[in-house]
């Protein structure tokens, strides 16, 4: 017996009708139909009288509807009596977090928080925005660690979701030198020049930020996309002088003091973000809500 038919037989008791059932149930009304034959099978006798306008319940079927919502209802309440036990007992701390913090903020981060407090097992996903923000619409996460930037696409909404800001940043356009100390791609150059443009890849939160300010049909000097693709890749061949990227200035701050690359333009290039800590609005359980406590008590909510 499939639980799904006890449902499909709750909700046409209640309308009376195999059409405004089936379109509950998101199904076409001949599957519905075959999954209440299906049913009244199982059970071994007839529970729904199908002669009438509206439908109505057998004998066997009224008696059959109290047990039918019981069941439901019973699996609903254990199976959120489990979720809700699992996720408060749980001592792990669950993390998503962007591919570019997980190695070059997530561990320094983290380490400066058991610091201050003993922290227990810590599970750590680390992919593209676009997955992460799924993660945590999946409940598959406690915390969301990613650049942010206000206007940005954006998939977690603030009825559900609120947030932490733990450090400032910027994306700022870089480029190798030249043999006098300029950028190789001058910015702030020719205007009519055509600068070779090292773009993020669709997924990538650092690609949203960018175009949510600079438009790269519009922008001059003409940007020209040779590639797109993650930030790791887009640095090497940045330090190449393959082109420009605008990449997270604490990210390059080694090879910016190195001289390795510059700054390919000036400030009205620099696109202001935040590394911000997100997390839903439901109680996540002691272990997590006491790490949120000590982190949103150094840091500004929003």
């Amino acid at each position: 017996m499939d639980i799904t038919w006890l449902s499909d037989f709750v909700v046409l008791a209640k309308t009376g009708s195999f059409s405004r059932a089936a379109e509950a149930r998101n199904v076409t009304q001949p599957a519905f139909s075959r999954r209440i034959r299906m049913l009244e099978e199982w059970v071994g006798v007839g529970l729904v009288d199908r002669r009438s306008h509206p439908v109505a319940l057998t004998e066997a079927g009224q008696v059959f509807r109290p047990y039918a919502e019981d069941i439901l209802s019973l699996i609903e309440e254990s199976r959120q009596a489990s979720l809700d036990t699992g996720i408060k007992e749980s001592q792990t701390l669950r993390f998503a977090t962007t591919q570019v913090l997980s190695l070059s903020y997530f561990p320094i981060w983290l380490r400066s928080i058991a610091a201050q407090t003993r922290l227990g097992p810590v599970n750590l996903v680390s992919s593209s925005l676009q997955a992460c923000e799924q993660i945590m619409l999946d409940g598959e996460a406690q915390f969301l660690l990613c650049h942010y930037r206000e206007g940005m696409p954006w998939r977690l909404d603030e009825s559900q979701f609120t947030s932490i800001l733990v450090r400032p940043d910027r994306l700022i356009p870089v480029s190798i030198p030249d043999e006098n100390g300029k950028p190789l791609h001058d910015m702030d150059g020719d205007p009519d020049q055509t600068i070779p443009f090292l773009a993020y890849d669709g997924p990538a939160g650092l690609g949203r930020i960018f175009r949510s300010v600079f438009d790269i049909e519009t922008v001059r000097p003409t940007l020209q996309a040779i590639i797109e693709s993650h930030l790791a890749l887009l640095l090497g061949l940045a330090l190449e002088g393959r082109g420009v990227a605008w990449v997270p200035e604490n990210v390059v701050r080694s090879e910016l003091d190195q001289k390795l690359i510059c700054e390919a333009g000036g400030p009205h290039w620099f696109i202001p973000m935040e590394v911000r800590l997100f997390r839903p609005l439901y109680d996540l359980g002691p272990t997590a809500e006491a790490f949120w406590g000590l982190v949103s008590s150094s840091s500004q909510t929003s």
